[in-house]
C-alpha cells in the first residue's frame, strides 16, 4: 500500500507515465484529440492532457474511472472519462479524435480484434493516427517464471488462469480467476488493415519498460528483461498507423 501511496504521490506531483516507446511514435500531441482505449485509472491520459492534449478515456471499470476523474479533478486538467464496454462505445460517444491510443496489457482481455479495430477506425477522423504499445504474443507464451512454453501462440481458445497479484500490482493479496486471449502480430496487423488503417511503422523491442514479471533484471535504468533470455525474445511491440481517406 505504502508502495502504490508513493507511485502516485509522485504522478500527482508531476511525473509522467508514458514510456518513451509511445512518446516517440505519438510526436507532438499538444492541440490533439486524442482517444485513449482501456485508460484503467487515467494515469497516461492524464499525462498526455499535460503535453496539452484533449483527452477522452474509456475503461470498464467504474472504480478505475472513478479514480481517473479524481485525478483529473485534483490536477485541473482537459480530460473525460467514460465507463463502458469498448465494445459498446459507440452507444456513449459520437466525436471523432486525431489520435486513437491503447497501451500495455489491453487487448489481451479482447475476444474479438476485428470488432476492436472497427471501433478504432470508426473514431478516427479521415488522416488520424492510431498509435498502440503493447507486450508481445511471445511473451504470454510462456508459463509464469519463464521456464517452459506453455500456451499456444496462435489465438486457438481463451487463456484461464488462477492468479495472484494484479497487472496493476503483482505483489497483491488479490486471488482471481482471469480469461485472456493471445492476439498473434498477424491478427493484430490484419484486423487493422481490414479496417481501413494504413500501417506506417511496426517496431519490437527486447525489453519491458515495467518490471511486471517474473525472474527479470533491470539492465538498464528503466528497462527489464527476462534475465534467462537476455535479449532473445520480443517483449513489447508497437504501431502506428494512419485512417486513410
Amino acid at each position: 500500500m505504502l508502495r502504490n501511496f508513493t507511485i502516485t504521490k509522485v504522478f500527482l506531483n508531476g511525473k509522467s507515465t508514458l514510456n518513451a516507446i509511445e512518446l516517440e511514435i505519438l510526436g507532438d500531441v499538444s492541440n490533439k484529440k486524442i482517444l485513449h482505449l482501456q485508460c484503467h485509472f487515467g494515469q497516461d491520459s492524464v499525462s498526455l492532457a499535460r503535453l496539452g492534449a484533449k483527452v477522452t478515456g474509456v475503461d470498464l471499470s467504474d472504480k478505475a474511472i472513478a479514480k481517473a476523474n479524481e485525478f483529473t479533478t485534483q490536477l485541473h486538467l482537459d480530460a473525460t472519462f467514460i465507463c463502458c464496454d469498448i465494445y459498446d462505445l459507440l452507444n456513449h460517444l459520437n466525436e471523432k479524435f486525431d489520435i486513437v491510443f491503447t497501451s500495455y496489457g489491453t487487448i489481451g482481455w479482447l475476444p474479438d480484434l476485428t470488432k476492436w479495430a472497427n471501433i478504432v477506425s470508426q473514431f478516427l477522423k479521415p488522416n488520424g493516427k492510431f498509435i498502440m504499445a503493447d507486450f508481445h504474443p511471445v511473451v504470454w507464451m510462456f508459463d509464469n517464471d519463464f521456464k517452459e512454453v506453455f500456451y499456444n501462440y496462435f489465438n486457438t481458445e481463451p487463456i484461464v488462469e488462477d492468479e495472484s497479484g494484479t497487472y496493476a500490482d503483482r505483489y497483491s493479496d488479490i486471488e482471481a480467476k482471469t480469461i485472456t486471449w493471445n492476439h498473434p502480430t498477424s491478427e493484430v496487423l490484419n484486423a487493422l488493415i481490414a479496417s481501413g488503417l494504413e500501417i506506417n511503422s511496426f517496431q519490437e523491442f527486447d525489453y519491458s519498460p515495467y518490471n511486471c514479471f517474473n525472474q527479470t533484471e533491470e539492465f538498464e535504468m528503466g528497462k527489464f528483461r527476462i534475465k534467462h533470455f537476455g535479449n532473445k525474445i520480443p517483449m513489447v511491440f508497437a504501431i502506428a498507423a494512419i485512417k486513410k481517406q
